[in-house]
């Protein structure tokens, strides 16, 4: 399956499909013919899987980083551009993401930066990295102020979907995945009961598809249409920084992304917008893949609120996508004291 991202100036494919990654080699060899060096950002744990077998037909460079959220720092980027300056990387070679979308944010945001941008080319190996983030050229890390707040908009020249890399994820990683394609899915007014039946590959199909259209459509998020994206992600990335101040373990970005997507419901009603059955329909999709519909556990509402303040969409208000008569929109300038109510009664439902 071969999915269009129609981008004016640089578009590209990404493929979806079992033993996609062996295409990387002629693509790079096609069309980044110049290439002496590929540079793969990885982490040890990815290159210890059965899949991890790639070959590009040239001098290989191994880069590797943390896994997870803690490889999206700036020390990170930082000890990767040294090694990428010491083996002399040119302007001409190639930079491979070969990971989740914690690395491929990473491979991404080096390729952006380094010699003031190279090619980079990714096999994302989770579900969140084939559904989101390796797809449409964000590319961030994080800072103790928030997520994703250092980054850069550079494209991919070509992004392959492995699904022989999924079956080696764990029950959690693969479940907390989903919270991306629950999005994807809400967003387009999908419901609970089209859920039954539909295999990986075509909830990786649509949610791809998705992305490419608003992609395409909003690529530096200039009308507003590529923000819809960012669904569940205000509180989700909230949630997600505290939590990982504390256990890089305790909360993946999925599972955020679906306590984040079930706060949006419950505010998007609290301000009149949508009705309870939004917020039930939001909940079974949610409880459809196994994941969470409530904030659980020691989060601070004031802090919680604060961080959102902080949020990208963010222009010194507080601002979220909410669903309404129309769909999903960027909605901001909303009452802070309605966001704490709302969310000191999700907190304790």
């Amino acid at each position: 399956m071969r999915i269009d991202v129609a981008l004016r100036d640089s578009p590209y494919e990404v493929v979806v499909g079992e033993g996609v990654r062996h295409e990387v080699a002629s693509f790079i060899a096609t069309h980044l013919p110049r290439a002496r060096v590929a540079v793969v950002i990885t982490s040890p744990e990815v290159r210890r899987q059965p899949w991890f077998d790639l070959d590009f037909a040239l001098t290989t460079l191994v880069i590797d980083v943390a896994d997870g959220e803690a490889a999206k720092t700036l020390s990170q980027v930082d000890s990767v551009c040294e090694q990428l300056a010491r083996h002399h990387v040119s302007r001409h070679d190639v930079i491979v993401g070969v990971g989740g979308g914690a690395i491929t944010d990473v491979a991404g945001f080096v390729a952006a930066v380094y010699l003031r941008g190279l090619a980079v080319v990714h096999v994302p190996t989770t579900v969140v990295g084939q559904v989101d983030a390796a797809i449409g050229g964000k590319t961030a890390v994080n800072i103790s102020a928030g997520k994703n707040l250092v980054g850069a908009f550079h494209q991919p020249a070509g992004v392959w979907c492995d699904s022989q890399t999924l079956l080696t994820l764990s029950e959690r990683e693969t479940t907390a995945g989903m919270g991306e394609v629950a999005k994807c899915w809400l967003i387009e007014g999908r419901s609970r009961d089209e859920l039954e039946g539909a295999t990986i590959e075509e909830f990786i199909e649509v949610s791809v598809g998705l992305k490419a259209r608003i992609v395409a459509a909003d690529e530096f998020e200039l009308t507003g249409q590529r923000a819809l994206l960012n669904y569940g992600h205000t509180l989700g990335h909230a949630i997600e920084l505290v939590a990982l101040s504390r256990d890089v373990d305790e909360l993946r970005h999925g599972e955020a992304v679906a306590i984040g997507l079930a706060f949006a419901a419950r505010l998007a009603r609290a301000l009149g917008r949508v009705g309870d059955d939004v917020v039930d329909e939001t909940d079974a999709v949610l409880r459809f893949f196994g994941l969470p519909t409530r904030l659980r556990g020691d989060f601070d509402v004031d802090e919680l609120v604060a961080a959102m303040s902080r949020d990208k969409k963010a222009h010194h208000d507080l601002t979220f996508v909410l669903d309404g008569e129309n769909g999903c929109e960027v909605v901001g300038g909303i009452d802070p004291r309605i966001v704490r109510e709302t969310l000191v009664n999700f907190k304790e439902a």
